[in-house]
């Protein structure tokens, strides 16, 4: 399960958190606390994080605006980057992307 934080970890606390490779679990490098917000909200806070981000970096948002589930991802392919997974949870949606340019 990710860690719930409300605002986005540093690489260093990434380095520390990180799962080892036999474990096959992706640990977000950022994760965006945007439950609450309302569209455009979600997106716009997952595209500062990727501003923000370096390549190969694991960006995670949390929202409760169902349109982030159908946003997020078509921004995602348009600016060639990865959909590692869309995850329903209790009370909120998360999307996940994978930094690639």
């Amino acid at each position: 399960m990710l860690a719930r934080l409300q605002r986005p970890i540093s690489h260093s606390q990434y380095e520390a958190e990180k799962m080892t490779e036999e474990s096959g679990e992706v640990k977000p490098t950022k994760i965006v606390d945007a439950r609450g917000s309302f569209c455009p909200g979600p997106l716009m806070e997952m595209i500062k994080a990727y501003k923000e981000s370096k390549v190969g970096d694991i960006i995670s948002v949390y929202s409760t605006d169902s349109g982030t589930k159908v946003d997020a991802p078509a921004w995602i392919k348009k600016s060639g980057n990865e959909l590692v997974g869309i995850f329903e949870r209790e009370g909120y949606i998360e999307i996940v992307m994978k930094k690639t340019k």
